[in-house]
């Protein structure tokens, strides 16, 4: 059934899909993966619109940053201490112009362990990798890793991968996997970021 078709035809293989959901309940809850990628802007904001409607079914919900510093003080940062969404920077900021790029590597390096051992927990019902791929990109964790701490994950824990760049290694082993793509951006007009769309 293509999707929106609402003939009399597609709406009863959507009910049919549906009515094997309820039947076989175990692929209800079957983690995904979720990367959202691209050159374009809206990748973490894509994932925090995701991480704050799971909030509100009282999943459990847990963000680690790669990139960001806890002392940047986003506005994401603030709605989620506001609500008790753990958010978790642990980056030294802007890795592309970094001044001192051993310690960002040391930092990523650290976060992933960090992460990795939060995922198989089974604590949380989402994880959010914000900006994982640059590590991946950068050449400091292997996607290979990534792929394999995912495999090992708990039944029914999502994971949302954000950043440019994802291997077609980690777009292959995905669930869903969206591109965001830059058509036009007012940085480039020479507008400056601006607080509550873009920090």
């Amino acid at each position: 059934m293509e999707q929106g078709d609402l003939s009399d035809a597609g709406l009863a293989e959507k009910r049919a899909e549906q009515a094997a959901v309820r039947e076989h309940p175990e692929r209800r809850g079957q983690g995904l993966v979720i990367v959202n990628t691209g050159n374009g802007k809206g990748k973490t904001t894509a994932a925090l619109g995701v991480l704050l409607r799971a909030w509100g079914r009282n999943m459990h919900v847990v963000m680690f940053q790669f990139i960001k510093a806890a002392t940047a003080n986003w506005g994401e940062t603030r709605a989620a201490t506001r609500l008790g969404i753990e958010m978790i920077p642990m980056g030294a900021g802007f890795t592309w112009v970094s001044k001192d790029i051993t310690k960002d590597r040391q930092l990523a390096i650290d976060g992933w362990a960090r992460a990795k051992e939060r995922i198989l927990s089974g604590v949380d019902d989402i994880v959010v990798l914000d900006e994982l791929t640059y590590l991946m990109s950068f050449g400091w964790l292997e996607t290979g890793e990534v792929i394999e701490t995912l495999r090992a994950r708990p039944t029914g824990q999502h994971v949302i991968i954000t950043g440019r760049d994802a291997s077609a290694e980690l777009i292959e082993f995905a669930d869903l996997v969206t591109e965001m793509r830059e058509i036009k951006h007012p940085y480039n007009l020479g507008i400056k970021a601006q607080p509550g769309v873009e920090f």
